[in-house]
């Protein structure tokens, strides 16, 4: 029986086990120039250390200006190069695999002055109105993703991640609440998605599978729903996208129909639908922090890969830890297995 301790293979994506670490921002580069420090070295390869077989590292910036904020991480320049690829190379020496989440906050970077996004909406009152991207500052853009991903594989990344979700650039231009402009990117909503996938896609080797993050779902009045991102997915995929994380949300308040109640797999559904329309692997997300509940998503059959986020940042050894309790067969790492044995 498939489970959480089964290996994933894809293309040429080789993983040990189909436990993933999803992005999640450390907001800890303290000099602010976006190169990862000593944190993100204990940071990422504890978790590999831990028995985690694919890690993600947290949001990149392709530009200074398209971090969240300026204590974030980065990838926009050759000189990140050597710090990403001590941090690849210690997640490999403890059997884990990587990628790293190329992104652009757009209207919802906190730092920049002022922030960019496809019109001048600001995300809410507490932001800054964003400049409106020109035509042809919105195809260099795609240019960056493409250099992003350039350095990512000069790492030694085994692969990237396109950060579609979450109300960040992507998003921005694919969703009708924010995407208001009236040349060719605004009359086809996916067209910079697509065109940013299809760049990021030339980059990486052809057995590398290029991952895309999307909101299946925006609950805000006026959003899409996953029907819709299912279509725009269609186009990602087509353009050389092949490993979908779905998540939900970030491009506004919850509106008057509200959102499913945030309880345990609450999003897996989500990454179902887009599973069964675009026959593609799936990565589910959403409070799977308890063992069996991540299990039960892996063994029926709902998803390939299963995400835990909270529930890894309380403990680098979440995966090695739910092996004991649910009877796999990850090894509690030597020099500290006697923690593990009764003591005499």
């Amino acid at each position: 029986m498939t489970d959480l301790f089964s290996s994933f293979e894809y293309k040429g994506l080789k993983l040990p086990n189909r436990i993933v670490m999803p992005p999640m921002c450390q907001y800890s580069v303290e000099k602010e120039d976006g190169i990862p420090s000593e944190w993100h070295d204990v940071h990422y390869i504890s978790r590999a250390v831990g028995g985690t077989g694919f890690i993600i590292a947290e949001m990149s910036g392709i530009h200074p200006d398209g971090r969240i904020t300026n204590r974030d991480t980065g990838i926009w320049s050759d000189e990140m190069i050597p710090a990403w690829r001590k941090i690849v190379d210690g997640i490999h020496r403890y059997g884990a695999k990587a990628a790293i989440q190329l992104g652009h906050a757009g209207r919802k970077a906190e730092d920049a002055q002022p922030p960019v996004a496809p019109s001048a909406i600001a995300f809410d009152d507490t932001y800054r109105t964003p400049r409106a991207l020109t035509t042809e500052e919105v195809r260099e853009t795609v240019r960056l993703y493409a250099d992003a991903a350039r350095r990512a594989i000069e790492a030694g990344f085994d692969t990237v991640e396109i950060h579609g979700a979450h109300g960040y650039l992507i998003h921005q231009f694919h969703s009708p609440l924010t995407n208001k402009r009236d040349d060719e990117y605004g009359r086809d909503l996916a067209l910079f998605g697509e065109e940013v996938t299809r760049a990021v896609r030339a980059e990486v080797p052809a057995d590398m599978p290029v991952l895309m993050r999307v909101s299946a779902a925006e609950y805000v009045d006026g959003g899409y729903g996953v029907d819709e991102i299912i279509e725009t997915c269609r186009r990602y995929r087509d353009a050389g996208a092949e490993i979908f994380h779905i998540s939900s949300g970030g491009e506004g308040p919850i509106g008057a129909g509200g959102a499913p109640g945030a309880g345990p797999g609450y999003q897996v559904v989500l990454a179902e639908k887009v599973r069964e329309a675009l026959g593609v692997p799936v990565i589910a997300v959403g409070m799977l922090d308890e063992f069996v509940d991540a299990q039960r998503v892996v063994t029926e059959g709902r998803a390939e890969l299963v995400a835990i986020g909270r529930g890894m940042l309380r403990d680098p050894y979440w995966a090695v830890h739910a092996s004991r309790a649910l009877s796999g067969v990850l090894e509690v790492p030597e020099p500290y297995r006697r923690g593990y044995r009764a003591s005499k």
